[in-house]
């Protein structure tokens, strides 16, 4: 008797299962993966919909702890530390909380990702901030959050729903990671060629650059080495010496087909002025 109960049992499961069929959500989940810098941010949300509803002030209710989203709490993750309202905050993952008002929103990133959005406390914290909301026209009707404004340290992570609009500024000390990383690896060509060309686009120590870069280029004399070479020279005032490289470059640079790389060279001769001194005449 008990084994034929165990068998219905079993086959009452395995019918359920079979049974179960996809349903489309109603505020479907989304993940938001964004490098900012040398770093990566992800979000992962539910995205609600106003489908005919007043959003903040009814459904969100101001002055009270919202998830930032729908099904389950907003998390946001950073590969590396950033730094937020003048805070650093480290490499994890948080939940993503807001409190919203008509005049501001309260920001936090908790370390407690399981707390709901009323239980969550301060002393979770690893950061939280205030914010102005603004107005937007026409209304947004999926809660969105992205990312906006980028630069190579920076970031807005911004959230829209309804009529409003919120954002808080991500911040990545970039040039510290890659200049630790140029001192650990400088010893090879490709690492050579990419310190120099940071140094030359950040205006750093220009003379390392064309160290570098002709170290690259000893190593590995393809066209892209040489033509740093040449920018880091007429960036320098030594238009001789770039245009004489410019033009070697030019010729590594047909031979690979590469009519960008051509042009450029090309360009950097017509714009560098080579000094002539004239030759003194023999008595």
């Amino acid at each position: 008797m008990k084994i034929k109960n165990l068998i219905l049992g079993l086959g009452v499961i395995n019918f359920i299962s079979n049974a179960q069929i996809a349903i489309p959500s109603l505020s479907p989940s989304a993940t938001v993966i964004q490098q900012i810098g040398v770093i990566e941010a992800k979000v992962e949300y539910s995205r609600p919909s106003l489908r005919g509803r007043k959003v903040f002030g009814e459904v969100v209710k101001f002055n009270e702890a919202w998830r930032t989203g729908a099904n389950s709490t907003t998390k946001i993750s950073f590969s590396d530390t950033v730094i937020i309202a003048g805070k650093k905050v480290a490499p994890a993952t948080y939940a993503l909380y807001t409190i919203p008002r008509l005049d501001n929103w309260t920001i936090v990133l908790s370390k407690n990702t399981w707390a709901y959005a009323w239980d969550q406390k301060e002393s979770d914290d690893a950061v939280r901030l205030t914010v102005k909301p603004e107005m937007v026209s026409p209304l947004v009707e999926t809660f969105t959050i992205g990312f906006a404004n980028l630069t190579k340290t920076n970031a807005d992570l911004t959230m829209t729903w309804e009529n409003m609009a919120v954002k808080f500024t991500i911040v990545t000390d970039a040039d510290k990671k890659v200049m630790a990383d140029i001192n650990n690896k400088v010893n090879n060509f490709d690492t050579y060629w990419a310190a120099a060309n940071y140094y030359f686009d950040n205006n750093k120590d220009i003379n390392k650059a064309l160290e570098w870069s002709k170290i690259a280029s000893a190593k590995n004399p393809q066209f892209w080495n040489v033509s740093l070479i040449a920018k880091i020279q007429s960036k320098m005032g030594d238009c001789a010496s770039a245009v004489e490289n410019a033009k070697k470059a030019i010729e590594l640079a047909k031979a690979a087909n590469n009519e960008d790389n051509v042009k450029s060279n090309q360009k950097l001769i017509a714009e560098c002025p080579v000094v002539v001194t004239p030759s003194k005449k023999k008595k």
